[in-house]
């Protein structure tokens, strides 16, 4: 079974993907492959991608799911560099434990970041 050309791949998404924001076409340099395992065929593939916009200047990632000929994009519009997409990619999601502490805290917080942050 074949396996992906990771560079092709980057090359090929660079020519098809383009911004959500502004519709420019991505340039090559710009789109970074965030995650792909290399051992995997190329039936039931997905990869995570992180592009820069030269034109608008905005960041988005994509997650490409390829399944034989079809190949499916989602794409989110995002701060994060591509260093911060990888550092985040395998985080584990917050909680709702968590959210609703945030919540709790916050309805009993009288706005003095000073205080907290000493």
């Amino acid at each position: 079974m074949k396996k992906f050309d990771l560079n092709r791949i980057l090359q090929w998404l660079a020519h098809i993907l383009r911004c959500p924001v502004c519709g420019h076409k991505y340039e090559a340099s710009q789109t970074k492959i965030i995650d792909a395992a290399d051992d995997k065929p190329m039936m039931g593939r997905s990869i995570l991608v992180h592009t820069d916009c030269d034109k608008c200047k905005s960041s988005v990632v994509f997650s490409i799911a390829i399944d034989g000929p079809e190949i499916f994009s989602i794409g989110m519009v995002t701060d994060l560099t591509s260093q911060d997409t990888s550092k985040f990619k395998n985080s584990q999601p917050i909680s709702s434990d968590e959210v609703l502490a945030t919540h709790e805290f916050l309805r009993e917080f009288d706005g003095d970041f000073r205080s907290i942050l000493k």
